[in-house]
């Protein structure tokens, strides 16, 4: 990092509540303060049952905070909340975001994250069914729509024994997290300026006015990439089919045919310097839609298909000096093969192939598992995760393209190779 650290001389309230990750908080508090950071630590009464409080308030730059009551100051959650210039609760519990998004302050920390017009960044950690239920999802959708920052977890080794989504992510990628909110040229703003495109969901291709061709694409993991990117500083459009919320600075354009998102894609690819294209497009289209409902007593009709545009492919046909083009592969057999096929036919950087078939993968699932090709040979492999950690590794393969310089996808991939 270069220039004056983004973290020093600012008001960092750090929020830890009761789960067994509060340890790590420990190094998360040092590391900020090491930054230069005055970091106010508010405890929950469950945090101490994991740590004490005199650990932080020896590392901190203050004593620990734990209650609305008592203290020297009458309205502390006040106080707090009007003088931080960021908020960083870690670890955060399912139980504090669904009392945060839903305006419950029932303690201090609730009460400051309410209280303050600082950023605020939460990075929960718990078990994977709890990480993955509908509940949690839900709140933490609705805290990004209110531009929350979510450092997501990150799969591994969990508190009872066995293995999934769920820790607490790295300290490292926290610290960059909040270093990119406060506006820092980290690892996390390593996108800083770029206009990225994102395509996100499947298709929907008439065949009369109420059925249409379509495939499984959620839409989650172009969703979790164009949330990312922003995170990561870049000026970001995500066009899309769904209606999945979008994080702050988004500029979304919703589209439903192939033919409308090869139209807005194209056009806002112009002058961007990234486009990924992750949504699942239809490749075949009916040929002649019926303009009225077709009836069963009708008999079965005769439809006839016909290609749908190939997005990517036209892209690399028109990519500027310097783009990089991402594509996504998803398959079910032969996975590898066929997104190396994809690679070369498409002239694009990286290729993101897809398991589609493997289990947690894919379609609709909140975690994903890929394999990154780039076009001098060369692969990263990510095991099963949440999508937003697979979005963050398709970005660092794009910042590290980016940083290659203005050539093509071949050149590019055989200066990786070397």
């Amino acid at each position: 990092m270069t220039g004056a650290d983004p973290l020093a001389s600012k008001r960092v309230v750090l929020g830890v509540t009761g789960g067994i990750a509060a340890y790590k908080a420990v190094e998360l508090c040092r590391r900020l303060v090491d930054a230069g950071a005055h970091v106010s630590p508010v405890m929950t009464e469950d945090a101490t049952r994991f740590v004490g409080e005199v650990t932080f308030s020896a590392l901190a730059s203050e004593p620990v905070r734990r209650s609305l009551w008592g203290g020297p100051e009458p309205i502390p959650h006040t106080r707090l909340g009007q003088n931080a210039d960021v908020v960083v609760v870690a670890p955060a519990t399912a139980r504090f975001i669904g009392c945060y998004a839903h305006g419950i302050s029932d303690d201090l920390l609730t009460a400051t994250v309410l209280a303050t017009r600082a950023p605020v960044v939460v990075c929960p950690a718990m078990h994977t069914e709890m990480w993955e239920h509908g509940a949690v999802q839900d709140n933490l959708a609705l805290l990004r729509r209110r531009g929350v920052v979510v450092v997501p977890p990150a799969q591994g080794r969990l508190a009872g024994g066995d293995t999934g989504v769920g820790r607490l992510a790295e300290v490292d990628d926290i610290v960059r997290s909040v270093r990119a909110v406060l506006g820092g040229p980290d690892a996390a703003g390593d996108l800083s300026g770029v206009k990225v495109v994102v395509s996100a969901g499947g298709t929907r291709e008439p065949i009369d006015p109420v059925r249409f061709i379509t495939n499984r694409s959620s839409g989650k993991q172009g969703h979790a990439l164009a949330d990312a990117a922003a995170r990561r500083g870049a000026r970001v459009v995500l066009v899309t089919t769904t209606e999945r919320p979008v994080a702050a600075g988004v500029d979304v354009v919703r589209v439903d045919t192939a033919a409308e998102m090869e139209q807005a894609v194209l056009s806002a690819a112009a002058d961007a310097g990234v486009v990924v294209m992750a949504a699942a497009v239809a490749d075949f289209r009916a040929k002649a839609p019926a303009t009225s409902k077709l009836s069963k007593a009708d008999g079965v009709p005769d439809l006839v298909l016909e290609p749908t545009p190939d997005i990517l492919a036209e892209l690399g046909r028109r990519r500027r000096p310097g783009q990089v083009l991402v594509g996504f592969a998803a398959e079910t057999d032969e996975v590898e093969d066929r997104a190396r096929a994809k690679l070369g036919a498409k002239g694009v950087d990286l290729v993101v192939a897809n398991d589609v078939a493997a289990p947690g993968a894919g379609f609709d699932h909140d975690t994903n598992a890929v394999t990154i090709l780039g076009a001098g040979g060369g692969s990263t492999r990510v095991g099963l995760t949440s999508k937003e950690a697979v979005a963050d590794a398709v970005l660092d393969a794009v910042a590290e393209c980016l940083s290659a310089g203005p050539e093509g996808p071949d050149e590019r991939g055989a200066r990786r190779a070397r």
